[in-house]
């Protein structure tokens, strides 16, 4: 029964040693007496005991670094932490194996050379707004030094950059200051502006006015010409008028009379309002007088055209 157990664990030993499962997401590298033999991918492989070995085991999938976060200095002598993301995939497992003694801590001390040297190329407002570029040159650098290491960089994410607190104080300044800035460069246009708007509403009330005023003018004017005219227009007929019945029989001692009459209402009015009466006030009733005065004339006139006959 003991030598059965021995034998039995001795089978299993070497069954364990001649049969070599690998999974699909890596490769295995094999050595025979201390040499490379090949590379066996995913499947059952069998192995001669004690004569070959599994020397690696190598990653075929795509792998993600962290690269920490390194004090750098930038073009304009601003120190600034940078951290980021690294993605690299084996793609030689011989060359992994053994171009280098390990490829994932070489790998990232490349990166973190490569970042502090890219970045201080940049000033502090490039690596912000150039990180996309700043990302293709460190992956491009980091695959052609690396490419003796059966390794392929396929990309690198730039996470944070952060300045240093004295740093960050005096940009906060900085951009305090700015929007303060455009806030009073807003204002100031804003008044510009308006006074402006004001100014030309200003002008443009005063052109109304003086254009309502002419044209008021104007209109008084034409309605004094047009007065005038019809005045005019209208003491002509009259003056045709009184010259006709003038020239009429009889017309010459109605405008004598009409004369008269005139007279005594004008003196009447004056002898009224007259605060000091300077003619005695019966001739306010020269009127009768001059009556008589014509009809003594008339019947004058009148008999000597009968002694004439």
């Amino acid at each position: 029964m003991f030598y059965f157990t021995i034998a039995l664990l001795l089978g299993m030993f070497l069954l364990y040693n001649l049969i070599l499962i690998v999974h699909v997401r890596e490769v295995c590298v094999i050595e025979r007496l201390g040499k490379f033999r090949a590379v066996l991918d995913a499947g059952l492989h069998f192995l001669i005991p004690f004569v070959d070995r599994v020397a690696y085991r190598q990653e075929t999938r795509e792998q993600c670094l962290t690269i920490p976060h390194q004090s750098c200095i930038s073009r304009d002598n601003i120190q600034i932490d940078v951290d980021g993301l690294f993605y690299i995939k084996v793609m030689d497992p011989y060359k992994a194996s053994y171009g280098i003694e390990d490829y994932l801590v070489a790998a990232v001390n490349l990166a973190q050379t490569t970042v502090r040297s890219e970045v201080g190329k940049l000033t502090l407002g490039g690596t912000f707004s150039e990180r996309e570029a700043l990302n293709e040159t460190i992956v491009r650098e980091i695959d052609h030094a690396s490419e003796p290491w059966g390794i392929k960089v396929l990309r690198y994410e730039v996470m944070n950059i952060t300045p240093s607190p004295s740093v960050i104080d005096t940009l906060e300044k900085q951009m305090e200051a700015e929007r303060r800035k455009r806030a009073e460069i807003t204002l100031a246009n804003a008044e510009r502006d308006s006074t402006i708007a004001l100014s030309q509403g200003e002008r443009k009330e005063a052109i109304n006015i003086s254009e309502g005023e002419r044209q008021k003018r104007i209109n008084q004017a034409h309605g004094r010409a047009e007065e005038i005219s019809i005045l005019a227009n209208a003491t002509a007929e009259g003056t045709m008028l009184v010259a006709n019945a003038i020239s009429q029989p009889g017309g010459e001692d109605a405008m004598n009379l009409q004369l008269v009459e005139s007279y005594i209402e004008r003196l009447k009015s004056l002898l009224a309002n007259a605060e000091v009466s300077v003619v005695p006030t019966e001739l306010a009733k020269i009127e009768g007088f001059f009556a008589g005065f014509d009809q003594v004339a008339q019947s004058m006139k009148a008999t000597d055209q009968g002694g004439n006959s």
